[in-house]
C-alpha cells in the first residue's frame, strides 16, 4: 500500500493510517517491507510529514477450524456459555490466527454471529489468555447486538475468583480507577483514563494472601488485574503487574489466580434467567490448596 506520510514516529504514523496492528507494523519495518521515500527506516524514524511511503504489511490469513473443542456449559440456538481454559487467547488478531477460542469454536462447528467482526465472530466479551473460566459466545446478530448492549448496560453480571498477595484490609471494598495504555501495559491514568470500576470482596483469608471475589461493573482490558495492582495486592502469578516472585512459584502459579466464577444474566430473546458457575481448574486447586497448607 502506498501511504502520505503526516509528521510523527514511523511505526505510529503507519498503524494509524493503514489501520494496522502497531505490532504488524513493526514487523514489517524490521524485515524491510516499508519504506519511506524508497528508503527503508527504523520504527522510531520520525516523519515530517508528506513522504512517500510504501508499505507492504500483508492481509491476515483466513481463520480456520481447529479440533480439540472446549467445555460448553449452557447452549440454545441463539448463544452459547463456554469454559476458555487457562493459556487460550479468546479471539484472532491480524498477527494470530490459530490456536484461539474462535478457531476451536468454529472446528466444533458452531455458528458464529458475524457482528462480532472478521476476526471476533460471536465474541461477546473477552478473557486474558492467562484467565480461565465462562464466557459468552452469540450465535447470530441479534444476540450478539442484543448481549452487548446488556453489558454495556451492566445487566450481565460476572463474578472472578482472584487470589492475591497480602491480607487484605476491608471485607468489602471498591476501587474506582480509571484506566489507559501505558506503552505494553494498562495503568491507571487519573485525570486521562477510561472510567473503570470493580467491587471486591474477601472470600477467605489465608497466610499471607488473600481470595477474593472480584465483580467489575466495566469491562476494560487488565481491570481487575490492575485494579488489584494499584492498591497493593496484585494477583498472585500475574508477573506483567507485580504478582510474580517467590509467592507465585511456592504455590506451582505459572499464570494469574483469576477465573471467571460465576455468570448471571437474562437471556436476550427470552428473557429467562441464565446463572451458571465453573468450579476452579486443577492448576488453581492445587494452588490453593497448597496456599491453605503452607501460608
Amino acid at each position: 500500500m502506498r501511504l502520505d506520510a503526516v509528521p510523527g514516529r514511523l511505526d505510529a504514523v503507519v498503524a494509524d493510517l493503514s489501520g494496522m496492528p502497531r505490532a504488524d507494523v513493526q514487523r514489517a519495518i524490521a524485515r524491510g517491507a516499508v519504506l519511506v521515500d524508497g528508503e527503508p527506516r527504523p520504527k522510531s524514524f520520525r516523519l515530517r510529514g508528506g513522504e512517500r511511503i510504501d508499505a507492504d504489511i500483508g492481509a491476515p490469513a483466513d481463520v480456520l477450524p481447529e479440533p480439540g473443542g472446549v467445555p460448553v456449559r449452557y447452549e440454545d440456538d441463539r448463544l452459547a456459555v463456554v469454559s476458555k481454559p487457562a493459556g487460550m487467547v479468546t479471539h484472532p488478531t491480524t498477527s494470530r490466527r490459530s490456536g484461539t477460542l474462535v478457531n476451536r469454536l468454529l472446528g466444533m462447528g458452531m455458528p458464529l454471529a458475524p457482528g462480532g467482526g472478521e476476526d471476533r465472530p460471536g465474541i461477546v466479551h473477552r478473557l486474558d489468555a492467562g484467565t480461565s473460566g465462562l464466557l459468552i459466545v452469540a450465535k447470530d446478530d441479534e444476540a450478539h447486538r442484543q448481549l452487548t448492549e446488556m453489558l454495556a448496560a451492566r445487566q450481565i453480571h460476572r463474578e472472578y475468583l482472584a487470589l492475591v498477595r497480602g491480607e487484605v484490609e476491608h471485607d468489602a471494598f471498591t476501587v474506582e480507577a480509571p484506566l489507559g495504555r501505558h506503552r505494553a501495559r494498562v495503568a491507571v491514568r487519573r485525570g486521562t483514563g477510561i472510567e473503570a470500576v470493580t467491587d471486591l470482596e474477601v472470600r477467605e483469608d489465608l497466610p499471607g494472601a488473600t481470595l477474593l471475589v472480584a465483580r467489575p461493573r466495566t469491562g476494560r482490558t487488565h481491570q481487575i488485574r490492575v485494579h488489584l495492582s494499584s492498591i497493593g495486592h496484585p494477583i498472585i502469578g500475574d508477573r506483567a503487574y507485580g504478582g510474580g516472585g517467590d509467592d507465585a512459584r511456592r504455590l506451582g502459579l505459572h499464570r494469574p489466580f483469576l477465573h471467571a466464577w460465576r455468570l448471571r444474566f437474562r437471556h436476550p430473546i427470552s428473557g429467562e434467567p441464565i446463572e451458571l458457575e465453573e468450579p476452579l481448574p486443577e492448576d488453581l486447586v492445587r494452588a490453593l490448596d497448597s496456599a491453605r497448607r503452607t501460608g
